[in-house]
C-alpha cells in the first residue's frame, strides 16, 4: 500500500524514488498484474501513490515553476492527489475526500477542503464515465446498487448490528496481528535459503500466489471461491436470502459464507504482505460484508418472518447486515469513520445510517484500544520516519524529554578550536551537534556541520598543533 508512505511525506519526511517517473510505471504494471492474478487486493494504496506521482510531475511543467520550491504547496497538492486516488476507487468523492483526510494526515488545513473535492469529485466523474463507455451499465449508478426496503429493520435488530460492530473491531485486531506475523514469516523460517533477497522474495511470492490461486479453483471448495470481489459484494448485498442462489448452496449457506470468511482473512493477510502495489480496503470491506452476511442469514433462519411480523417492517434483510458488516470490519482495521460515508456513496442508500454509524463507531473504538491502525502497523514494519500520536493515556505521557532522550556523546563549545571540530567529524555521524556555552552548557543552537575536506586540511594546516582537551 502506498498510504503509510504518503502520510510519512505529507509529514515532513523525504522517500528516495518514491515519487518518480519510474515508481509511476512500476506500481501502474504491478497493480495490473497482483489485480489480474485473482488475489485479494484493493486499489486503494496504489491508486493513491499513482495520483501522488503524477501531482508531483505536474509540479515539474514550466507552468509550475514558481511552486516547485515551495514545500507546503507541494503538501497541499498531495493532499488534494490523495482524495483523487481514493474517490477513484470507490466512486464515492465526498467520503475519499474524509477517508484521505483520515488515513494521512494529522494536520489538515482548511483551505485544502475545496482542492480536494474538487479533485474527488473529477476523478469520481471520470471514472463512472469511463466504467459507463467501456463496462456493461446501462448508466451511470452507485458501484454496488442496493434496493432495500423503506423500513429495513426492526429497532430490536440494532443490537445485533452492535455485536456485528463489536466483533467486528476484535477481528480486526487480529488480522493486523495476524499480518505483522505474516510480514516476518519470511525472514523467521529463512524460506528456500537463498542469501539473494530479491530472489528469496520472488519465490515467496510464487509460493503464496500459487496456494491461494489453487485455494479459490470454483471446482476445489465451492463456485463462490472463485467469483471477482464486485460480483461477492453484490451478492451479499442482495435483500434476498443467499438459499436462492445455487453458488452458496454447496454445503449449506451458513458453511460456505463461513469459509469464504475465514479463508478470505487468511488470504487477504498474506496478500497484502508480499512486495507488490496493493490496497486493503476492498479485501477487508468484502470480508466485513461476509461476516455480516453469515449474522444476517443466522437472523433469517432463526426469524423467517421477522422479528414482529410486522407488514409495514416486514422480513429481516440479510444484506443490510452485510452493509454493516463491511462498513465496521473495514473501519476498524483502517481506524476511521468516514467508510461509513464511502459506504452510503458506494450503494446509494441510507437506509441504514443508524446500524452502520453505531457499528462503525463500535469497531472504531475497539480497535483502537486494541491495535494500531493498518497503516500505522505498516509504517512500523516498514520502519518509515514517523512521529505517532501519543494518547494520555500512554504510561509515559507525563515524563520529561530528559528521561526519554539519549544523552549527547559530542557537543561543542562556544571557544571551540578547527582542531575540535575536525575531531567530531572524524568520531560521529551527526549531522547537527549542540553548541553550548563554556560554563554552564547551557543550549545556543544546533549548526549543521556540513564542512568541505579540502578546506579542513588547509584550516587544520594553518593552526597551530595543541593536544585536545579531554
Amino acid at each position: 500500500s502506498g498510504i503509510p508512505e504518503v502520510k510519512t511525506i505529507l509529514l515532513g519526511s523525504d522517500i528516495k524514488g518514491f515519487l518518480t517517473s519510474r515508481a509511476l510505471l512500476a506500481t501502474s504494471f504491478g497493480l495490473c498484474l497482483a489485480v489480474g492474478s485473482g488475489l485479494p487486493v484493493g486499489k486503494e494504496g496504489p491508486f493513491v501513490h499513482i495520483a501522488c506521482i503524477i501531482a508531483k510531475l505536474l509540479l515539474s511543467l514550466p507552468l509550475y515553476k514558481q511552486f516547485r520550491k515551495n514545500k507546503s504547496f507541494l503538501r497541499d497538492t498531495l493532499s488534494a492527489a490523495c482524495a483523487v486516488g481514493v474517490s477513484s476507487t470507490f466512486a464515492a468523492p465526498i467520503g475519499g475526500v474524509l477517508f484521505s483526510i483520515e488515513v494521512t494526515a494529522i494536520y489538515f488545513p482548511v483551505r485544502n477542503y475545496w482542492r480536494g473535492f474538487f479533485a474527488a469529485v473529477s476523478g469520481s466523474i471520470v471514472f463512472r464515465f469511463f466504467a459507463f463507455w467501456f463496462a456493461d451499465e446501462r448508466t451511470i449508478t452507485a458501484v454496488f446498487t442496493t434496493k432495500f426496503d423503506r423500513f429495513p429493520y426492526d429497532a430490536q435488530e440494532l443490537l445485533v448490528f452492535l455485536l456485528i460492530g463489536a466483533f467486528s473491531g476484535l477481528f480486526a485486531a487480529l488480522f493486523i496481528c495476524l499480518h505483522a506475523k505474516v510480514v516476518e514469516l519470511p525472514k523467521t523460517l529463512n524460506f528456500f535459503s537463498v542469501k539473494d533477497l530479491k530472489i528469496a522474495n520472488f519465490l515467496y511470492s510464487l509460493l503464496i500466489v500459487i496456494v491461494i490461486s489453487s485455494l479459490k479453483f470454483p471446482h476445489l471448495l465451492g463456485p463462490y471461491m472463485g467469483l471477482p470481489s464486485k460480483e461477492v459484494i453484490d451478492q451479499l448485498f442482495d435483500e434476498h436470502s443467499l438459499a436462492q442462489q445455487d453458488i452458496w448452496k454447496s454445503p449449506n449457506i451458513f458453511a460456505s459464507l463461513f469459509l469464504y470468511f475465514l479463508l478470505h482473512f487468511v488470504f487477504t493477510a498474506f496478500s497484502v504482505s508480499l512486495p507488490f502495489p496493493a490496497g486493503v480496503f476492498v479485501p477487508v470491506f468484502t470480508i466485513g460484508a461476509t461476516f455480516g452476511r453469515l449474522v444476517g442469514e443466522i437472523m433469517l433462519a432463526l426469524f423467517p418472518n421477522g422479528i414482529h411480523s410486522d407488514e409495514e417492517i416486514g422480513n429481516i434483510i440479510p444484506g443490510g447486515y452485510a452493509v454493516v458488516g463491511a462498513a465496521a470490519f473495514s473501519a476498524a482495521v483502517t481506524h476511521t469513520i468516514s467508510t461509513s460515508v464511502v459506504v452510503f456513496e458506494l450503494t446509494g442508500q441510507i437506509t441504514h445510517i443508524i446500524p452502520v454509524m453505531l457499528a462503525v463507531l463500535i469497531a472504531d473504538g475497539l480497535a483502537h484500544a486494541l491495535k494500531p491502525s493498518f497503516y500505522e502497523s505498516m509504517i512500523k514494519l516498514k520502519k518509515l520516519s514517523y512521529l505517532p500520536s501519543i494518547s494520555g493515556f500512554y504510561k509515559g505521557h507525563h515524563k520529561s524529554a530528559g528521561e526519554v532522550m539519549r544523552k549527547v556523546e559530542f557537543y561543542i563549545d562556544e571557544n571551540a578550536t578547527i582542531k575540535h571540530i575536525s575531531y567530531l567529524l572524524q568520531n560521529s555521524s551527526l549531522l547537527d551537534y549542540p553548541l553550548v556555552t563554556s560554563n554552564s552548557l547551557n543550549l545556543i543552537g544546533a549548526p549543521a556541520l556540513k564542512v568541505d575536506k579540502e578546506l579542513m586540511a588547509e584550516l587544520m594546516f594553518s593552526e597551530d598543533d595543541q593536544d585536545y582537551p579531554d
